[in-house]
């Protein structure tokens, strides 16, 4: 039998800051997780959708019921907000929980799906973490976690944010954190339905963090990152020069980072964790009636 897995991709961002990105010379969120989940298994098939956008929808005749998992993107809003593109999301969250259909997702995502089900984000007091996550640590909870099968107790791992949850809803766990942000990953389970949440992005590579980098140079100047234009603009060549010639061992001295930024297989072992062990079981239960 032929194992085909719906997904539906959920790419939070507002159209003026996809279009930003896009300028930038950045893939676009959702395009980014269609490409990464069609690169561990190429038998699933995606539909993307920009919740942010009047008038959004699962594609027409088609139900959240009929998909086999969520993914979510990360995002530029805060979730703590009180705006209609925030409210709607989390209304949207929290049809996806009441559909039965498993999530997973970066950034956004875990702090989207904590606030669904009655959790709290808040603005990180540490400011914002940016480029690589260092020293993420897996909790005892994160070690025994079917999401972590395979993975290091301790790694690094791209990232850009602002925002931490700091208060977790009932039938949530952590699963890692650092000493930058405590909430690195959960697992939340609302009305009987699972979603695992990465602070972290595993879609990212070196070319799409310098990108992102290039995108935000004038305000990572301003909070401290680089002293000027240069320097940023130099950071994000050195990151464009590693993506490019991967075996630039000196490049990666340089930056301080190993397998767990540049084995696409380290990196992503979270999503295809999550697609093995939650999507496809799922899908195998419906097709079983």
């Amino acid at each position: 039998m032929s194992i085909s897995p719906r997904i539906l991709v959920i790419d939070g961002y507002i159209k003026a800051a996809r279009d930003e990105l896009e300028a930038g010379g950045a893939l676009g969120a959702g395009d980014q997780y269609e490409q990464m989940l069609t690169k561990i298994n190429p038998n699933i098939r995606c539909d993307i959708i920009y919740p942010s956008d009047l008038g959004a929808s699962v594609p027409s005749g088609k139900a959240l019921s009929d998909y086999d998992g969520v993914a979510w993107t990360g995002c530029s809003l805060t979730v703590f907000e009180d705006t209609p593109e925030v409210n709607t999301q989390i209304g949207f969250a929290r049809a996806c929980f009441e559909a039965g259909v498993p999530g997973f997702g970066s950034c956004w995502a875990a702090q989207i799906a904590v606030v669904a089900a009655g959790g709290i984000c808040r603005a990180n007091p540490n400011g914002r973490e940016m480029g690589f996550a260092r020293k993420i640590a897996l909790t005892d909870a994160g070690r025994g976690h079917p999401m972590y099968e395979g993975k290091s107790s301790v790694f690094d791992a791209y990232i850009s944010h602002v925002d931490e949850i700091t208060h977790m809803p009932a039938g949530s766990v952590v699963l890692a954190g650092n000493s930058f942000t405590r909430v690195q990953s959960v697992s939340v389970l609302y009305n009987g339905t699972p979603f695992w949440g990465l602070q972290y992005h595993p879609e990212y590579d070196l070319h799409e963090m310098a990108r992102l980098t290039w995108c935000r140079i004038d305000k990572l100047m301003g909070l401290g990152f680089f002293k000027d234009r240069q320097a940023g603009e130099n950071y994000v060549d050195l990151l464009e020069t590693l993506f490019q010639n991967p075996n630039r061992t000196d490049l990666a001295w340089r930056l301080g980072i190993d397998d767990d930024i540049l084995n696409e297989d380290v990196r992503r072992l979270e999503v295809r964790n999550w697609i093995d062990k939650l999507v496809i079981p799922t899908m195998l239960a419906k097709s079983r009636g």
